[in-house]
């Protein structure tokens, strides 16, 4: 039985340690379809980790991830074919460097998706030409900015034709004047229905993109709702405390 009807991911009670310290303690959320949960917390509250057990690249040790009305979690499941639904960007580019922009896109689309290279390069020009990067198909990534390779790093998941793209604190490794531009592709692909997890710093950007916002805390979330909810009405003393910070670093 679908743990969520409604909820393109469904999440119950996700537990993960690294040796004695446990990580992820109880994790419970759902994601419906053309919606963007986004997840704050301090660094090391579980995010990332968080964010990896939802695209397997780390095993739980208990609890049920259910992506499109199949258990991810379960033993017999190929982590491979789960990953043809996902599309994940991390703080680092992670683009390769021997490959041009074009050539760094259509890699998966070719060899996991089975796109002939036409296909695959027509649809990584049409998503060149949509966030204003077309000139940019032949250059290689250390002749971009930082901002211009971290949204190479969107389409490139974004050529995979994602269900659920996965975003973990993708403006961390920009200089602020690049943050912008990457966080407005972000807004665009919210505005056009895509469904998202996002970790982020940003908590404007979390402010105006999130239909859920969830702060974690010691793997734990302690606190869920609209975003203007929790960040303007914090209930809980370590949701206003660590907003407090946020306030004084400038970034809220």
């Amino acid at each position: 039985m679908s743990l969520s009807t409604s909820a393109l991911l469904s999440v119950r009670d996700l537990r993960k340690s690294f040796g004695s310290e446990l990580v992820l303690d109880g994790i419970s959320f759902d994601v419906p379809v053309h919606s963007a949960t986004v997840f704050i917390g301090s660094s090391g509250s579980g995010k990332s980790t968080l964010l990896r057990a939802l695209n397997l690249l780390e095993q739980v040790d208990d609890g049920v991830i259910e992506l499109d009305g199949e258990e991810i979690t379960a033993v017999a499941v190929d982590s491979d074919q789960v990953r043809r639904k996902l599309g994940m960007v991390f703080q680092a580019f992670n683009l390769f460097p021997h490959m041009n922009v074009l050539e760094n896109i259509t890699l998966s689309p070719i060899k996991v998706h089975g796109l002939t290279r036409d296909e695959a390069n027509e649809r990584a020009l049409a998503l060149l030409d949509r966030f204003g990067l077309r000139e940019k198909a032949d250059q290689y990534p250390d002749r971009l900015s930082g901002g211009q390779q971290q949204r190479v790093a969107i389409i490139r998941a974004l050529a995979r034709n994602p269900k659920l793209l996965l975003l973990d604190e993708i403006t961390s490794a920009l200089d602020p004047v690049l943050v912008n531009e990457v966080l407005l592709t972000v807004r665009e692909l919210k505005e056009e229905g895509m469904t998202m997890v996002i970790a982020t710093h940003e908590m404007g950007f979390a402010k105006q993109v999130a239909d859920q916002l969830c702060y974690l805390h010691g793997g734990k979330i302690l606190e869920s709702g609209l975003a203007a909810d929790v960040i303007d009405r914090p209930i809980r003393p370590e949701t206003r405390e660590f907003l407090a910070r946020v306030h004084s670093a400038g970034r809220l």
